[in-house]
């Protein structure tokens, strides 16, 4: 069953300096969700998150997840 939950799911961050904030996050076009996410933090720094496996679904029958967890990888600067 096509059963899509919207546009957006929220990402928990699971570790790292931004651990147990959460956030919306728009999927990709193809509906999945991200693979790694930016979170800005600073002018020039940003925080790289990546995902952990853990997903959550409204319904046994939905194709896309309604909150994905993502762990600290490494923080950026531009």
């Amino acid at each position: 069953m096509n059963n899509t939950s919207g546009s957006s799911y929220t990402a928990k961050l699971t570790d790292g300096p931004l651990e147990g904030k959460t956030i919306s996050i728009d999927f990709l076009p193809s509906g999945d969700a991200k693979p790694s996410i930016e979170v800005p933090v600073d002018e020039g720094k940003a925080y790289l998150y990546v995902q952990s496996g853990h997903t959550e679904f409204d319904t046994e029958d939905s194709d896309q997840p309604t909150a994905v967890g993502y762990r600290y990888r490494t923080t950026n600067y531009s």
